[in-house]
């Protein structure tokens, strides 16, 4: 077993797990925190996208222990209370969502998007989700979502 701390949704947190724990399975079993999917435990899908230190990261291509001491945002750390994230809002008003398994993953990944290109268009934005994939959606109302929740960001 192997000692883990790092600071989660803003909380510090620890925990002892088997060394190849990946993060996806520390921050669904042992935090409880089942935003995350895992979709497909080949780093293909993008179900499972976290922050860490900032950065968007397939928790799922990452061991708990490659975590340790690093800041980690996750989708139950988005919203204010009650109070949806523009990102969350601008997908729940255009119908980016269908099932909503990806949808976590897709919205983890928009708001690096939106902190790293605050001008992305479309071209853009489907350029980054090459590593996001909706079973359900024809990725439009995807594209869309994120490009109002861009804009609404910036206000």
């Amino acid at each position: 077993m192997v000692a883990v701390s790092m600071i989660v949704n803003g909380k510090d947190v620890s925990g002892d797990v088997p060394a190849n724990t990946l993060l996806v399975d520390f921050l669904r079993t042992t935090l409880r925190l089942t935003g995350t999917h895992v979709g497909c435990d080949t780093s293909q899908c993008g179900a499972c996208v976290v922050h860490v230190n900032g950065s968007s990261m397939k928790s799922c291509s990452m061991l708990a222990v490659e975590a340790d001491g690093a800041q980690i945002a996750t989708i139950e750390g988005v919203a204010d209370g009650e109070k949806l994230h523009p990102m969350q809002e601008a997908f729940r008003e255009h119908h980016g969502l269908q099932c909503g398994f990806c949808t976590p993953g897709m919205v983890m990944s928009a708001l690096d998007l939106a902190e790293k290109n605050p001008n992305a268009g479309d071209k853009e934005i489907r350029a980054w989700l090459e590593g996001n994939i909706c079973r359900c959606t024809g990725y439009q109302n995807i594209v869309a979502s994120i490009g109002a929740g861009i804009k609404s960001m910036a206000e």
